[in-house]
Order: C-alpha cells, then sequence, then structure tokens
C-alpha cells in the first residue's frame, strides 16, 4: 500500500540524535569536520569515529551530501549536508532545496527507508525558519510523490514554536 507523501513524513520536536532511523541528517560545515548545534552534537553522541571518516571525504560544498555510518548513533548512518549563510537572495533558496534534494537522492540511492532533518540552516547560519520550513517541506513532498522507496521522513525541531510552523506548512 502506496502512503501518501503527507503520510510519511512526521513532524516532531525532540533529540535528532536519540532517533532510531537509518539516517540522520547533519546540518553540517565545509569541512564536515564538526561545529556547533546540530553538528557539534551528532558529532559528540556519534564517537571520534564519525571524525575520523569526515576526515577522509574532503569537506562538502553548499547544496551537496555526503555519507558516513552513524557509529555511536541509533542511526545507522549520517547524511552531512552544507546549508546556505542566509544572505536574503534567490540563491539561498537554491542552495537550501539542493541540500534536501541531494539528501533524499543519496538516501534512495543507498536503499534507506527513513530520514530524519533538523531544521538546515536556521541555526547560525541565519536562515528564518518559516522560509527554510517552506523549502524543506515542499521539497520533501514533491521528492516523495515521484519516488515511494522512501518510507518515512522526520523532521526533528529544537523547539514547539518551529514544530508548529513546520506542522502549520505541512497542513497547508
Amino acid at each position: 500500500m502506496n502512503r501518501s507523501p503527507h503520510q510519511r513524513i512526521v513532524i516532531q520536536q525532540g533529540d535528532i540524535t536519540q532517533l532510531t532511523v537509518d539516517a540522520v541528517v547533519n546540518a553540517a560545515n565545509n569541512s564536515l569536520l564538526g561545529g556547533g548545534g546540530v553538528d557539534g552534537a551528532i558529532h559528540r553522541a556519534a564517537g571520534p569515529a564519525l571524525l575520523a571518516e569526515c576526515r577522509t571525504l574532503g569537506g562538502c560544498p553548499t547544496g551537496e551530501a555526503r555519507l558516513t555510518k552513524g557509529y555511536r548513533l541509533p542511526a545507522r548512518y549520517v547524511i552531512h549536508t552544507v546549508g546556505p549563510v542566509y544572505g536574503g537572495g534567490p540563491e539561498d533558496a537554491r542552495l537550501l532545496t539542493a541540500c534536501y534534494q541531494s539528501c533524499l537522492t543519496l538516501a534512495m540511492a543507498r536503499d534507506i527507508r527513513s530520514i530524519a532533518f533538523p531544521a538546515i540552516s536556521c541555526g547560525v547560519y541565519g536562515y528564518p525558519i518559516a522560509d527554510a520550513a517552506r523549502i524543506a517541506v515542499d521539497t520533501t513532498v514533491t521528492f516523495l510523490q515521484a519516488h515511494a522507496s522512501i518510507r518515512q521522513v522526520v523532521f526533528i525541531l529544537s523547539s514547539d514554536k518551529n514544530r508548529k510552523i513546520y506542522e502549520a506548512i505541512l497542513a497547508g
């Protein structure tokens, strides 16, 4: 039975490092060598082997994605993507859309059935949450309409306020 894209999306508040999914998405910086926010939390929870594997990847351009093992995380994999630093221009939306598309395409290629996303670029990169949530939800729904292999996408938000923004857009 094929469920609609909206039925395959879950929005919740919580800690991405605690989720039992096939892959969690790391909102990384270009070096992939750890940082603050979600990136730092994922690196701390996964342990030093994640950093060692990331060192072999040679970084990641903005809008693209790279895959590593999950190590000590409940998730089998980490998909690292680099979102844009918000500047208010049209390139920001194109690059953020590319992040979600790159992650979902990589997940599909690796037979990943469940994936969890944080609010990419919404921390220190300054992307307005409502604009970023619209891109995240719209891009994901469009991808899921074309690809049935991904069974669940979780948007995991750090605050009740952000969760409600995503829920309103999904209900839209």
